[in-house]
């Protein structure tokens, strides 16, 4: 040993305990002691808790696992159902033994909660972050209503417009498999078919991505998807997942979870570094492109005016603003932009400090009501790359599991009633013709498909509950309150069955939804999007997408039940299947 060597061990060892049983002994009495503040903190929380709790019923309950275990033994959808028939309006539901909510199930109680805006609960939500960030299923304040208001726009309906052409590519796809898989079994399980065409699309809209084109990398991030939605709604299921230190310390699946988030936010990463320094290589060719598209309104305005004066219009009257945007659809029909490509024409846009209309005119984005674009820079609202990341991630997976969910049970719903998967299939037929394929105009038409889709969401909603914190305190209809900081946890499955709302809760009747019963129902009795502030951004998206797909299988299958392998209800994140879903499919077209 040197004599540097020994004079560093020699000042280490003055820092330390004379002895290892003594180092130990530190040790042991470190840890017990920050245990022992952890239990503290636990056992305040569940007292803050329980204070507030006090006033409304509670199933019967084990100190430890708290409802857990009873859910566990029936399942969560069929036993919070059971005692929504006992428990009026709302009752305790404790995960665990430290986390408790007032479970709600009573339109008046949720209209109480969801017209507010209260932020999500972070004791469930907060798993959420390793994977997608602070996105706007997480954030809070002002800076959640910024996001809201920045990204709201991407979900107009001109945006919106051309991606059903996307969705009907990946649907063919499906369906092309479909064909293949029922020469040898009739019995399809749709569940994971219908999972890997929603990601596809999903993909493609944001990413700009075409299936035809993946790469490893696309399809490496396929696989961390699926991994990480799994390893999430195992984390919920299993209370003692949720120590942060504990999961991903000490747990192999904590592991895998933090394993896929890097290839997660990898992928995405890349996509973004790509398209940004793609788009900003083309920012001296927008100029050009511009006054290419103002030459051809030009040629355009010349044809009118002759085509006017030979038809005796009076041409001094015929006027059109140069200056304004080629509207964004005419574009479109040759490459839709992705989400991803919108999002960072607004990084680009607030970096730059372009006025809101000067850029919707560069870049010929639509022009929303009230004359300018909602969400634009004049406020200094402005998208990080972290941020970016985090609303591309958040979409993914908002959007990925709960259309697989919405269309894989609305599949189900259809094939235990063929008199009204007829009715539906007979009115695609008529709107479409002898077209093979869907378009944006033809989606408003098909009113009685949506009514089905209405239907299957009361009985299966995607998202079957949700949570929320309040920020302050609130009172009931009843006279019963929370104080602020409870946990309020909406029991969507159990409110859409609730036979206070809904005369026959249990049968599949698409005329609930018609104009002359939906008119006279409470405004919070289907939520199968959520209500109030804090809505989903991408209901509409979703709507289209699921009308879209749902009218294309319609056409070319026949659907009916498989009565040896009914579907299991799963909940955890979404509302899925245990094994699957499995139908009998029959040819058509």
């Amino acid at each position: 040993m040197s004599r540097t060597e020994l004079f560093m061990f020699l000042w280490l060892s003055s820092w330390l305990p004379v002895s290892l049983p003594t180092l130990w002994l530190w040790a042991v009495s470190l840890i017990l002691t920050l245990g022992l503040l952890q239990l503290t903190r636990l056992l305040t929380k569940r007292q803050k808790l329980f204070q507030a709790l006090k006033s409304f019923p509670e199933p019967p309950t084990h100190w430890l696992f708290g409802h857990a275990m009873e859910i566990k033994k029936e399942g969560e959808l069929d036993k919070v159902l059971s005692w929504a028939n006992i428990y009026p309006c709302a009752h305790q539901l404790w995960m665990g033994g430290f986390i408790g909510f007032l479970n709600i199930y009573d339109p008046d109680y949720t209209k109480a909660v969801f017209s507010r805006g209260d932020p999500k609960a972070f004791d469930v939500y907060g798993f959420f972050l390793p994977w997608i960030g602070k996105g706007l299923l997480v954030l809070d304040g002002p800076k959640w209503f910024q996001h809201r208001k920045l990204l709201t726009p991407e979900f107009h309906s001109e945006v919106l417009r051309p991606y059903v052409d996307l969705f009907a590519e990946s649907t063919k796809a499906m369906l092309n498999k479909w064909e293949k898989k029922i020469q040898t079994d009739k019995c399809v399980n749709i569940f994971p078919d219908v999972g890997h065409m929603t990601l596809d699309s999903l993909t493609k809209c944001i990413f700009g991505r075409s299936s035809k084109t993946q790469t490893q990398s696309d399809i490496g991030y396929f696989q961390a998807i699926g991994q990480l939605t799994l390893l999430m709604q195992q984390r919920l299921a299993n209370f003692h997942y949720h120590n942060d230190l504990f999961y991903y310390w000490l747990t192999l699946h904590g592991r895998k979870f933090l394993q896929a988030c890097k290839v997660a936010h990898d992928y995405t990463d890349k996509v973004i570094r790509t398209r940004k320094a793609a788009l900003k290589e083309e920012e001296e060719q927008k100029k050009i492109q511009r006054k290419k598209r103002l030459d051809f309104l030009d040629i355009l305005l010349g044809v009118g005016v002759n085509l006017g004066v030979s038809m005796g219009f009076d041409s001094g009257k015929a006027s059109v603003d140069l200056e304004s945007p080629v509207p964004l659809s005419l574009f479109q029909l040759v490459s839709p932009l992705s989400l991803l490509i919108l999002l960072l024409f607004l990084c680009i846009c607030s970096s730059s400090h372009r006025k809101g209309d000067q850029w919707r005119k560069e870049t010929a984005y639509p022009e929303l009501p009230g004359g300018t674009r909602e969400g634009q820079d004049e406020n200094k609202i402005k998208l990080s790359d972290a941020d970016l990341r985090a609303e591309v991630d958040t979409f993914i997976f908002e959007g990925h599991d709960t259309t697989t969910s919405a269309i894989s049970w609305f599949l189900y719903c259809i094939s235990l009633h063929p008199e009204h998967q007829q009715r539906c299939r007979e009115e695609v037929q008529e709107i479409l013709g002898n077209r093979n394929t869907i378009q944006w105009e033809d989606l408003g038409k098909m009113t009685y498909l949506t009514l089905c889709i209405k239907e299957s969401f009361r009985l299966y909603p995607p998202v079957p509950q949700i949570y929320r914190q309040l920020n302050k305190p609130i009172t009931f209809m009843d006279g019963k309150s929370l104080p602020e900081g409870s946990l309020v946890s909406l029991h969507i499955y159990a409110l859409h069955r609730n036979p206070a709302v809904w005369d026959k809760p249990e049968v599949f009747d698409p005329q609930c939804f018609s104009p002359e019963n939906s008119s006279t129902r409470h405004p919070y009795a289907f939520m199968p999007f959520s209500a109030g502030p804090r809505n989903c951004i991408g209901q509409q998206f979703a709507m289209m997408e699921v009308k879209a797909v749902t009218a294309l299988c319609l056409l070319h299958f026949e659907f009916s039940p498989e009565p040896s392998r009914l579907p299991i209800k799963r909940l955890q994140l979404i509302l899925g299947a245990k094994d699957g879903i499995y139908l009998n499919l029959k040819k058509l077209m």
